[in-house]
C-alpha cells in the first residue's frame, strides 16, 4: 500500500472506486438472485439469469469507445461524479419498484442496461485516474493498490447481499447501491490530478479523429497492446459468464441458496485479493507477457475442476483459484498498457482494453442456452476446455507477447 500512503489524491480516488465497485458486485449478486426468483417456474430461467449478468457489459459495445475519447477531452473527475449521481438516482427509483412488489424480470433487464452505460464510462475514467494521481514510478503499485477495491468488495458486497436476501428480500440490496453511488461522488470532490499531463495541440480534433488516433496507435505504434485485446478475450469474455452462472451451480449442484451464493461470489473476491497484495508487494518477477498467457491457462483449468465440484468447500478453493488468475492477467495487462501509452491517450486506449468486455452478454447469452440445453456442469466443462485450448494457441502463436515485460 506504498501509494495508497504516499499520495494523498490517490487515497480519495481508492476510497471512491471502494464504494463503486462494492455497489457492483452488490447489484451483480442481487439481480442475478432477484432474475432466478422472478423465473423460477420458466423453462429459460438459466438462460435469463445469465444474460441478467451480462446486460451490464452489452452497452460497452457501442459506448466504451467514446467513453475513452470523452474521457481525454473533458475533466476526468467531474465526468465520474456526474455519472455516479445519475446511478444513485437511478438505484432509489428501481429499490422502489422492487418494495412495491410489482417488479418482474424485464424490469430487472431495464435497470442492468442502464446501469451498464454508465458502468461503461465509469470503470474506463476511474482506472484513467489511476495515472493522474501517482507518478510513473509508483504506478504498478498504485494499480495492484487499486485492484484490491475490485477484489476486495468482491468479497464483502456478495457476503452482506446473500445474507440480507435470505433475511429480509432484495430492496434493501438495491437502497444500500445507492447509498454506495453517492459516497463515491462524496469522495470525488477533495481529490485532485496532480500528474494530469497538458494534452499536445496537434492531437486536438473531432470526436471521431480523436477515436481514430487512439485505434492508429494500437494497431500501427503498440502491437503488444493489439495482442493483449486480443488474448483478453478469453478471460474477459469467454470466461466471465461463470460468475453469472452461480445462482443456477449453487442451486443445481450444491443444492445450496442465495446465502450460499453469496458466499462463492464472496470467495473469488478473496482469490483477487490474494493476487493484488501479491503484485502490490513484490512486483513482477517475469515478464508480463508471459504471466498474462498462464494466468489464462490457470482460470480455464479451474473452470473444468469447478464444474465437477460437488463439495462446497472444494468449489470455494477453485472458484477462487479461477478468480486469481483472471485479476493476475487484468492487473499485468492494465500495468503493462498503461506504461506504455502517453496521457493524452491513456483514456482513449483504456477503453479499447476494456472493449472486449461488451461480448460478454453475447457469451453470456451462448452458456445461457447451453446451460438449459445441457447442465450446469456440462456448460461450465465447455468454456473451460475452450479457454484452455485458445490460451494454448495464444501462448504458440504470439512470441512477442511472451516477452512483454
Amino acid at each position: 500500500m506504498d501509494s495508497w500512503r504516499a499520495y494523498r489524491d490517490f487515497r480519495f480516488l481508492w476510497v471512491a472506486n471502494f464504494f463503486a465497485n462494492t455497489a457492483q458486485w452488490l447489484q451483480l449478486l442481487s439481480i442475478g438472485w432477484l432474475v432466478r426468483d422472478l423465473t423460477d417456474s420458466f423453462a429459460s430461467s438459466g438462460l435469463l439469469v445469465v444474460t441478467a449478468g451480462g446486460m451490464t457489459t452489452l452497452p460497452t459495445l457501442v459506448v466504451g469507445p467514446w467513453a475513452g475519447v470523452l474521457g481525454d477531452r473533458v475533466d476526468r473527475r467531474k465526468l465520474v461524479m456526474a455519472v455516479q449521481a445519475f446511478m444513485t438516482m437511478a438505484a432509489i427509483v428501481f429499490a422502489f419498484v422492487v418494495h412495491s412488489g410489482h417488479v418482474e424480470w424485464w424490469h430487472a433487464y431495464i435497470y442492468v442496461f442502464i446501469s451498464g452505460i454508465c458502468w461503461s464510462i465509469s470503470l474506463t475514467v476511474r482506472q484513467t485516474l489511476v495515472a493522474n494521481t501517482v507518478p510513473r514510478e509508483a504506478l504498478v503499485n498504485a494499480y495492484a493498490s487499486n485492484t484490491l477495491t475490485i477484489t476486495g468488495t468482491r468479497m464483502v458486497g456478495p457476503f452482506v447481499g446473500g445474507i440480507l436476501i435470505t433475511t429480509i428480500g432484495f430492496t434493501w440490496n438495491f437502497a444500500i447501491e445507492a447509498g454506495l453511488y453517492s459516497a463515491t461522488v462524496l469522495a470525488f470532490f477533495p481529490m485532485r490530478t496532480p500528474y494530469l499531463q497538458t494534452r499536445p495541440e496537434d492531437s486536438v480534433g473531432s470526436p471521431l479523429a480523436n477515436f481514430m488516433e487512439g485505434l492508429r496507435y494500437v494497431r500501427k505504434q503498440e502491437r503488444v497492446i493489439w495482442n493483449l485485446l486480443v488474448v483478453g478475450l478469453i478471460p474477459n469474455v469467454l470466461l466471465h459468464p461463470v460468475w453469472f452462472v452461480l445462482p443456477v451451480f449453487t442451486v443445481e449442484v450444491l443444492h445450496r441458496s442465495a446465502d450460499t451464493g453469496g458466499i462463492l461470489l464472496a470467495v473469488t473476491g478473496f482469490g483477487g485479493l490474494l493476487s493484488a497484495l501479491t503484485i502490490a508487494s513484490v512486483g513482477f518477477g517475469y515478464n508480463r507477457g508471459l504471466i498474462c498467457l498462464a494466468a489464462i491457462l490457470l482460470a480455464s483449468t479451474t473452470v473444468v475442476l469447478f464444474a465437477f465440484s460437488h463439495w462446497l468447500f472444494l468449489a470455494m478453493i477453485l472458484i477462487g483459484l479461477m478468480s486469481l488468475a483472471q485479476a493476475t492477467f487484468r492487473t499485468s495487462s492494465s500495468t503493462l498498457i498503461q506504461s506504455l501509452v502517453p496521457d493524452h491517450l491513456r483514456s482513449r486506449i483504456t477503453s479499447l482494453h476494456l472493449y472486449s468486455q461488451g461480448f460478454v452478454f453475447m457469451s453470456s447469452l451462448a452458456v445461457g442456452l447451453l446451460v438449459d440445453l445441457t447442465t450446469v456442469v456440462i456448460a461450465l466443462s465447455v468454456v473451460g476446455g475452450a479457454g484452455i485450448l485458445l490460451g494454448a494457441i495464444s501462448y504458440l502463436a504470439l512470441p512477442g507477447l511472451r516477452a512483454a515485460r
